[in-house]
Order: C-alpha cells, then sequence, then structure tokens
C-alpha cells in the first residue's frame, strides 16, 4: 500500500448528510436511492453530530417489536427520527492522515466508514470501499470491488 497516500487524496467529499431531527423513513429513502451505506448526521452548523449506518437502520427495525419496553411517546415510536437510531460516538480522521492510519483504525474499530473533519467541520467521508479501490489500484489486489456496495 502507498504509505503516503493521504486520506485527502481518497476521500469522497461530495456528501449526502441528514440532520438529527429528518425522519428515519428519509434516511432510508436517501440512503437506498443513493445507494450509499454511511450518512453523515450534521447540525445546523454543518457539524458533525453523528453518523447513520445501515447496520443502525436494521436495528431500528426492532423498534415495534420494543415498543411496550421503551419510556418513548407512541408518535416516536411509530415515527422515529434519526438522532433515534444514529450512532452519537463517531470515530473520524483528518485530511491528512495516511491511507495506512485510517485503514488501520478501520480494521481495528471494525467500521466500515470515516468521516474526515478538519477545523471541527466534516469535509469528506472515507470508506472501507475507497480503501479497497486504493489496494486495488497500488497492489494489483482484485478484490471483485464491483461487487461490494457503497
Amino acid at each position: 500500500m502507498d504509505t503516503d497516500k493521504k486520506v485527502r487524496d481518497l476521500m469522497t467529499s461530495r456528501l449526502q448528510t441528514i440532520g438529527p431531527d429528518a425522519p428515519a423513513r428519509t434516511a432510508i429513502a436517501l440512503m437506498r436511492d443513493k445507494r450509499i451505506r454511511h450518512l453523515p448526521v450534521v447540525n445546523e452548523l454543518g457539524r458533525l453530530v453523528g453518523m447513520l449506518t445501515d447496520r443502525d437502520l436494521r436495528h431500528a427495525a426492532f423498534v415495534p417489536a420494543l415498543s411496550e419496553h421503551l419510556a418513548w411517546e407512541s408518535a416516536r415510536l411509530k415515527s422515529p427520527r434519526v438522532r433515534d437510531v444514529m450512532s452519537w460516538t463517531v470515530v473520524t480522521t483528518s485530511p491528512d492522515a495516511t491511507l495506512v492510519q485510517a485503514a488501520l483504525t478501520m480494521f481495528q474499530r471494525r467500521i466500515g466508514s470515516l468521516p474526515v473533519v478538519e477545523d471541527g467541520c466534516l469535509v469528506g467521508i472515507l470508506t472501507d470501499h475507497d480503501v479497497m479501490r486504493a489496494l486495488n489500484a497500488t497492489e494489483g489486489i482484485e478484490m471483485g470491488l464491483d461487487d461490494l456496495p457503497g
């Protein structure tokens, strides 16, 4: 792997984002339509406040079944917002981090993406797909990248 390659060289900077008060069903439709698995959640100032993943949405599918055990009002149970199902703790990286550093973080944390933050603002996202594509380009590794989602 090219150890000099920086996250900024590989990250996606044209991002799809969503606000924490958006309905979860809106996020589902956006992720499905754009074929993405990781959706950064930003506040009105554009600051990263969380991450919504396909895994979070799968877990949210259990909300109706668990409704009698949750102390949520019925309207919230029927129409959860992004803030109700997103991950609030997010591991991030810098655009100046090396690809090796970012890939190691993703591997160790078992996460599929790293939001890229500079001066407190979200500037991009690096996904496992980006890392695999870089590996394929620099190492000639055949991984069947066309079969990977997002």
